[in-house]
């Protein structure tokens, strides 16, 4: 009888291999930052901030692509967060003013853009991803904040991608998404595809709607189904967030059968953080659906996750299938 291979266990702290550098080098050598001379349109950009009330710390090309970016001082009154923006968290804000003010150094310069905007507001410029740091100079006193502004004032919609302030959670991300998805709707026709760097996933829109219905809803039950079938539509954004909207009121019909059942399986005695998530793997219908199989739309998938959640029975459901089932809690992180 052949000897059975013992398979070496993987290290506690094993993950992925990290990406190895780049064969060649890119992007400019630090002399070649400010080798040239700034362009016209950041030359006047310079002196528009100077009008602002702001002050010029200088202007250079960033190393990886060359682009000219400005760092200057900014009164802090004239800075606002992107209206589509998720709520401060008040723990990470006082974090901050604690850090700041112990520190007494504020040296992580916020990004932002210049946007033309009418009287209603003092502010000129926008930060994507400055929330929190402005919160807390501002709360601290603060006169001015430091900041690097980007000519493109399109970069306030790259909110998702510039974020390093804080991990966003999955109904941060979500909310952060559809309220954008409304600004953008605005400017033009362009289809969800044109803005997939700006919203990250498709399933971000379909479950920042259900959010926005129902405050405390478990989209991360659902958020591993909706990346797997939810898509960008090409569609022009107007038209297609009728379309977001009806896929969000079938996922919240879907919910209200799931919440039924885990009340039953509450009422069996069982309580877990995951139940709404065990119910539906349960009911999911591509879980074990085969590789060479055609691929099922959103709104299949989502009427086969109905029917199946109106016939599950939780007399047939036992603790120890519920130990195995594991998983993300009910509420969903990306953190």
């Amino acid at each position: 009888m052949a000897e059975k291979r013992v398979k070496k266990a993987r290290g506690g702290g094993a993950g992925k291999r990290r990406r190895k550098p780049a064969g060649q080098s890119v992007g400019l050598a630090a002399a070649e930052l400010q080798s040239s001379a700034a362009p016209p349109e950041i030359v006047e950009l310079e002196r528009t901030v100077e009008r602002d009330g702001g002050k010029v710390l200088g202007a250079y090309r960033e190393p990886y692509a060359g682009r000219w970016v400005i760092l200057a001082a900014l009164p802090i009154e004239q800075v606002e967060p992107t209206p589509y923006q998720r709520n401060l968290s008040d723990t990470h804000v006082r974090k901050l003013e604690t850090v700041i003010g112990k520190l007494g150094r504020f040296l992580d310069p916020i990004i932002v853009v210049r946007m033309n905007k009418g009287s209603e507001s003092a502010a000129r410029y926008w930060t994507p991803n400055g929330h929190h740091r402005l919160s807390a100079m501002r709360t601290l006193g603060a006169k001015s904040i430091s900041a690097i502004l980007v000519p493109e004032a399109a970069m306030a919609y790259q909110i998702l991608a510039l974020n390093t302030e804080k991990a966003h959670n999955l109904r941060e991300k979500s909310l952060e998404v559809i309220r954008m998805y409304r600004e953008l709707a605005k400017l033009d026709d362009a289809g969800e595809e044109s803005y997939a760097l700006e919203f990250d996933e498709a399933a971000f829109i379909t479950l920042g709607l259900c959010y926005e219905e129902r405050p405390r809803f478990s989209g991360g039950a659902y958020h591993p189904v909706l990346k797997r079938v939810d898509s960008f539509l090409k569609q022009p954004l107007k038209s297609a967030l009728q379309i977001r909207a009806a896929r969000a009121k079938s996922l919240l019909k879907l919910d209200d059968l799931v919440v039924q059942q885990v009340e039953a399986l509450k009422a069996k005695g069982m309580t877990s953080p995951y139940l709404r998530s065990f119910v539906v793997a349960r009911i999911n219908p591509i879980r074990f659906r085969p590789k060479d199989a055609e691929p099922l739309s959103f709104d299949e998938t989502i009427e086969r996750m109905t029917r199946a959640a109106a016939k599950f029975n939780p007399d047939k459901v036992s603790l120890a299938d519920l130990a195995r089932s594991g998983g993300a809690p009910d509420g969903g992180s990306l953190e």
